[in-house]
This record gives structure tokens, C-alpha cells and sequence, in this order.
């Protein structure tokens, strides 16, 4: 077999960047999800896709994550239960575990903080925790699960434990980056190779970078140049984990293409203005981090 090389005018390939080791990359793959008491889990999954936990009980917090697609809904923004103009894209939930901190202001430490916000929000559930509550306890079968998960009556702590236990499973392993960085030399090809070295070398990998690609620490907005007319200027650094099925992109959903998103953050937060060539191999790059959920890959959502 002859050997990889880059695309004319792409940076040369690394030597033994093929094989090199996990702890030599700025990136690292994704792990199992922690162990779970399966009934805990179980009914996480069942609360996340009831809509009772919303104040019209006609939303679930799967009508905006989608599990069965990317994890979002594929909508520049979201409607919003009180009719006001959403502020953020919905991001997915797939791989949020990872993340340091949530939201796209970074505003909450952990899923079950999360968690509570969203199903309180006017905006997002518009529901009261304790009315709620109610509704569950008033189904004997809901109950039961409780009292199986937890020895005990429904009650707001074990609700979103629940739901927390639910979302740390949701990671999506085995993308062919994973593999390449595991050592399956083959899982990448010399362009996607390429575009990797192109996404360092340019400084791409200063912000993305670690387990989930981003989305461990805060950046201002529009560093160089204006990205977004829409506020706040800090936000937390998204996850690039399966970014070629979560269009559109940006905290406002106002880049449609990986190729439009790729051309404005380089612009805005490197003050570099990239070759279309550049550009694709960077996306090549990109499309590598598609990972798979329960078996299956991970697709875009129908908005």
C-alpha cells in the first residue's frame, strides 16, 4: 500500500501522525459512559421523553433532543412555550456529560442543575417541579418505577438524578477520529489526516480541544472581527463531538453549512481568511467526529 500524503498546498502530514499515541494529541477518545443503575437509568430515559414534566404536558425534554437523530432538533431556534424569540440554537445532548460547565453561557455545574433550570424555565418546560411531582406520583406505574429506582416515593432530588444518570449515558463513541487515535491507521483518510494538521496548525485546536472537542472553557465572541449581532459576547466554546449532523451552528443558528462556520470562526476569532481548499479539508476533518449512538451513527435532524 503506498503511502498517505497531504493535498497539494495542505501542511505536510506529521511525522507518525498516523500512529500517534493518544497522549500526544490535544484530543482524546470517548469513554464508555460510567456505570448506571440500569433502573435509574431506565427511568431517566422515561422521564426525558414524558411530556408531563412540561407545564401544557406537551412537551418532553425530547421534543428539542432528539435521541433518535443528533441529539437537538435541527431549528435555527427553538420556539419557546411563552411565544418570545428564543436567544440560543438548542445544542445536543449527546455527549453533555463532558462538558465542564453548561448552557451556552456556562452558567450551570451539573446536569441536575441543568436539569432543574430547563423544567422551571417559562421559556423551555414551564413547569413547577412540585406540581409535577403530582402528576408522577398520581401514576402508579411512574411511582412504582420510583420506588423500584430508589426505595422510595417521587421527590425532586431523584427526579433529576434521574434524568442526570439518563444524559450521562448518552455518549457517542467509535468515531473514525476515536479509531484513528486508538491506532486504526486506516480510519482516516491522508485529507481528513490533513485536515486535522491544518485545524492545529491554524489554532483551531487552542479553543477545541480534550475529550469533548470544546466545551471546556469560555471565549469571547468575535475576537478579530463581529461574528453575531446577538449578545452575549463570553460564551462557553461548543463541542465539535458530531458537529457535521447538528447544523445550523453558532449560539444564534445563523451558519447553515460546516463550510460557512469554518470561513466565520476563522475570521472572527483567528483573523484568518482561508483558502476554499483549506476550508474542505478542515470539514474533512470534521465529518470524522460523527460518533455512534446504541450501535448506530448519529444523523441530522428534520427541523
Amino acid at each position: 500500500m503506498a503511502a498517505a500524503t497531504a493535498p497539494v498546498g495542505a501542511p505536510p502530514l506529521s511525522k507518525g501522525v498516523a500512529t500517534s499515541p493518544v497522549d500526544q494529541e490535544p484530543i482524546s477518545p470517548i469513554p464508555v459512559p460510567p456505570a448506571a443503575n440500569p433502573r435509574v437509568l431506565a427511568l431517566g430515559e422515561n422521564l426525558f421523553a414524558d411530556a408531563r414534566l412540561s407545564g401544557d404536558g406537551a412537551h418532553s425534554c425530547a421534543s428539542c433532543h432528539d435521541t433518535h437523530t443528533n441529539g437537538a432538533d435541527g431549528r435555527v431556534r427553538s420556539s419557546v412555550l411563552t411565544g418570545s424569540d428564543p436567544p440560543y440554537n438548542t445544542p445536543t445532548v449527546f455527549n453533555v456529560a463532558l462538558s465542564y460547565r453548561l448552557g451556552w453561557e456556562g452558567q450551570f455545574r451539573t446536569l441536575e442543575e441543568q436539569a432543574e433550570s430547563s423544567l422551571e424555565s417559562p421559556d423551555i418546560m414551564g413547569a413547577r417541579i412540585d406540581e409535577l411531582l403530582v402528576r408522577i406520583r398520581n401514576d402508579a406505574d411512574r411511582a412504582q418505577q420510583f420506588r423500584l429506582a430508589f426505595g422510595r416515593h417521587p421527590n425532586r432530588a431523584d427526579l433529576l438524578d434521574a434524568l442526570a444518570t439518563y444524559e450521562r449515558s448518552l455518549v457517542t463513541p467509535d468515531s473514525p477520529f476515536d479509531r484513528w487515535l486508538r491506532g486504526d491507521t486506516a480510519a482516516l483518510s491522508a485529507e481528513e489526516q490533513s485536515g486535522y494538521e491544518t485545524f492545529k496548525s491554524l489554532g483551531c485546536v487552542s479553543c477545541h480541544q480534550g475529550v469533548n472537542i470544546g466545551a471546556n472553557l469560555k471565549q469571547r465572541l468575535g475576537v478579530f472581527h463581529r461574528l453575531s449581532p446577538h449578545r452575549p459576547e463570553v460564551l462557553r466554546v461548543p463541542s465539535l463531538r458530531n458537529v457535521a449532523v447538528t447544523s445550523p451552528y453558532f449560539h444564534d443558528g445563523s451558519a447553515a453549512t460546516l463550510q460557512e462556520a469554518v470561513r466565520r470562526m476563522a475570521k472572527s476569532q483567528l483573523n484568518q481568511t482561508l483558502t476554499d481548499g483549506q476550508i474542505d479539508r478542515i470539514v474533512a476533518f470534521l465529518r470524522t467526529l460523527t460518533g455512534r449512538y446504541q450501535g448506530k451513527p448519529l444523523r441530522p435532524a428534520t427541523p
